[in-house]
């Protein structure tokens, strides 16, 4: 597949997709859009996609609608905020799809519910697509312990297992396989060639905490359009909350075992090769270097060096075991990510099922 690449011109305008399933975040998905607010490259616009849950869409429409019509002009926010409903199938694949079908930006950026980004965190994206080539651009995503601190024991190896960037990932703005979806963006054509997240790879409300559908959705990038860029940029960092129920190795281990379930639906669409290339490097070279820091720091006596080795080596284990039995079971059942076919852009700007533009909107 082929396409007329955008030309080089003017900042281009970036929608912000932040997709949300829980009252329990209440603050922090306030605190999210206030960010997206804030930023030295406006947004074009913030799309909150509520994702099966009646009572958050209409707490958040009465808000945003409350709020903007009572603000002074002088503090009433500068990004217009529309609020919607999931159109598809629950989980977080089809949320960012519903964002994806209705933005009006050329550049559509996606923000997690539980993060803050900083001011100029659109601004580094929004240089990045100045090349014509660049596809998809990441950041860095730094994590805030509920705690107040990284517990001894978790390796900075695993903090994708929250969210967040993690150690071996080169510095700078580099080339790299996929974007980490919570604190990610790509152009709008990427979507209209290759299609939008496959549902069925990320996480689903209920369920484990599967992940990768970036992974998934970058590589059908690049096998479409094989000269594309994607990049990640570190100067375009966010905060990401981390709950103290996320700082237990219970936790470690069901969403290193989850990640391997993700990896097997992913080669099941689009190859070893390709699922697992960037694993190979991370599972041979970063890792085995962050068990011998543990071991090292153990034989300082150096607080949580044990742990932390000990943490690397479980969570290779729980991945491993994950992966082996998700490949076994899409061999047997068939199974492969659905829905990652076009996102079809409605004539009215609305996808089905979501909120007109102008409804729950601060215009």
């Amino acid at each position: 597949m082929s396409a007329a690449r955008p030309a080089a011109g003017p900042a281009p305008r970036i929608s912000v997709v932040i997709c949300v399933h829980t009252e329990d975040r209440w603050h922090d998905i306030l605190a999210a859009v206030a960010s997206v607010d804030g930023q030295s490259h406006p947004a074009h616009e913030v799309l909150v996609v509520v994702d099966h849950h009646p009572a958050l869409l209409a707490r958040l429409r009465e808000h945003f609608s409350s709020a903007h019509a009572g603000a002074p002009a002088s503090r009433a926010p500068a990004t217009p905020v529309r609020i919607m409903a999931n159109s598809g199938p629950q989980g977080l694949s089809a949320g960012r799809n519903t964002g994806v079908a209705v933005a009006g930006g050329e550049i559509i950026a996606f923000l997690d519910d539980d993060a803050v980004a900083e001011r100029d965190w659109l601004r580094h994206f929004a240089a990045a697509y100045a090349d014509p080539a660049v596809m998809a651009v990441g950041g860095r995503t730094e994590p805030v312990w509920a705690s107040g601190r990284r517990p001894a024991w978790f390796p900075e190896e695993f903090d994708w297992v929250v969210g967040c960037t993690y150690r071996g990932l080169p510095p700078g703005r580099v080339r790299v396989r996929n974007v980490l979806g919570g604190n990610a963006s790509f152009r709008r054509v990427a979507f209209d060639l290759v299609g939008g997240f496959a549902v069925g790879i990320g996480r689903d409300a209920g369920r484990r905490p599967l992940g990768c559908e970036e992974t998934e959705l970058c590589i059908r990038i690049s096998r479409s359009l094989p000269d594309a860029v994607l990049l990640i940029d570190d100067r375009s960092v966010i905060h990401h909350r981390v709950p103290a129920a996320r700082e237990r190795f219970g936790y470690f281990r069901s969403r290193a075992y989850a990640e391997g379930l993700s990896k097997a639906l992913v080669t099941r669409s689009v190859g070893a090769r390709d699922g697992l290339s960037a694993e190979r490097r991370y599972t041979t070279r970063v890792l085995p270097v962050g068990v011998l820091r543990g071991v090292r720091d153990a034989l300082l006596r150096r607080p949580g060096g044990a742990g932390r080795a000990g943490a690397i080596v479980a969570g290779v284990t729980a991945a491993a075991a994950g992966y082996v039995w998700g490949t076994a079971r899409a061999r047997r059942t068939g199974a492969k990510p659905s829905g990652s076919r076009g996102v079809d852009r409605p004539a009215d700007g609305t996808a089905a099922g979501a909120a007109p533009e102008r409804e729950g909107a601060a215009a």
